[in-house]
């Protein structure tokens, strides 16, 4: 076999290996985003996970539609029952201004579904029959059993914003910190290869090795309970090798000759540093920053066994809450909710694909700045 005939058969390998990486990639984005898009709307966003019940008073008001409410009803099976949900909410009603028993304003909105209407239960009535009950209804408020299916994703999404912003206030100044020292201070030596060592072995080591030791340490020794701060301390961890090594990288490829002329001019080291090194290097240091996001939001097994799986808002940073990967295993194999699972994946996979874009926008920007 000739030479040019080896060099084809090598070019069909190398071409054949890339289709399979971009096709599995595009296969798996696929099978997400046709499983999941169909799910995402604004409600889905911007809902509690949780369905929430509550008897509210709503004022009677005037308007065109079917009943003194303003609300348009449409029948739809929930537990097995027909019960009526909101279709659409007239502009004159007056749904803004319901308040529970307890006095607090309740947003009644499009997919809610309507229980009790005063103390006529609405199990499997015609939507006429509901109209008319409403209409029947001489005083100038109307009780109604509310109740909103939840299963949006409005606590995850904070959660994993908090989860976020901690662990990079832990992460980012101890890995800027420490590369720094690599850098500018250490002399090349035994301590220095050892140091890189044990960086490049923690980024090595499975997450759900961090999360056993934050689960022992953080949670149990510290007694942090299962919380927002126990799994961003974790995750602090997992973070380091990523900022270390990137800011490291950014740093190495500063030119001598930078240093060289600021302390020729008399400047300090640390001068130096602040005032030449960091600025020409914050391009790489952004771009570690921003890829440390992606792994804090796909990050789940460590999260599992440090902040575990509550869906709610977090009330303060010892609350116990679900990031969205955690929440979409959680339905994928506790309920077996594969819909569901993937609509929180194509979130997920859309917040890093714009995490991605948006690190080598800020990257050529800063670049070009510097230049």
């Amino acid at each position: 076999m000739n030479r040019s005939m080896k060099d084809k058969i090598m070019y069909g390998f190398i071409g054949l290996a890339t289709a399979f990486t971009v096709g599995i990639l595009l296969w798996i984005i696929g099978f997400v985003f046709v499983n999941g898009l169909k799910y995402i709307d604004i409600d889905f966003l911007t809902s509690n996970y949780d369905s929430k019940t509550a008897y509210v008073n709503i004022p009677v008001s005037n308007n065109n539609t079917d009943n003194k409410l303003g609300i348009t009803f449409e029948l739809k099976e929930y537990e097995g029952i027909n019960y009526p949900v909101i279709k659409s909410i007239d502009k004159s009603s007056r749904v803004k201004e319901a308040i529970d028993k307890k006095g607090n304003t309740i947003k009644l909105r499009k997919g809610d579904i309507i229980k009790k209407i005063d103390s006529q239960s609405t199990d499997n009535l015609p939507i006429v029959k509901i109209n008319d009950t409403i209409n029947n209804i001489e005083s100038d408020t109307i009780l109604v059993k509310v109740t909103n299916k939840g299963e949006g994703i409005f606590p995850m999404l904070i959660t994993t914003l908090l989860t976020i912003l901690l662990s990079l206030a832990v992460a980012c100044p101890i890995g800027i910190f420490a590369a720094i020292y690599l850098t500018e201070y250490a002399k090349p030596g035994r301590l220095v290869r050892i140091i890189r060592f044990a960086t490049e072995s923690l980024a090595g080591i499975p997450s759900i090795i961090f999360g056993l030791f934050g689960m022992i340490f953080f949670v149990v020794y510290l007694k942090l309970n299962y919380s927002i701060l126990a799994g961003s301390l974790t995750l602090s961890i997992i973070l380091l090798p990523v900022i270390i090594r990137q800011t490291e990288e950014s740093l190495i490829a500063i030119p001598n000759s930078y240093r060289e002329g600021s302390l020729g001019l008399g400047a300090t080291k640390l001068q130096t540093i602040r005032k030449v090194v960091l600025p020409n290097a914050i391009s790489g240091i952004v771009v570690a920053i921003i890829l440390s996001i992606g792994r804090i939001v796909g990050e789940s097994a460590a999260l599992l066994l440090t902040a575990g799986t509550v869906a709610r808002v977090p009330q303060n940073l010892f609350s116990s809450g679900a990031t969205l990967t955690v929440k979409a295993y959680a339905v994928a194999e506790e309920q077996g909710d594969i819909g569901m699972a993937c609509a929180i994946g194509s979130v997920v996979v859309i917040l890093i694909l714009v995490l991605n874009g948006l690190s080598k926008v800020i990257s050529k920007k800063l670049n070009r700045n510097r230049a």
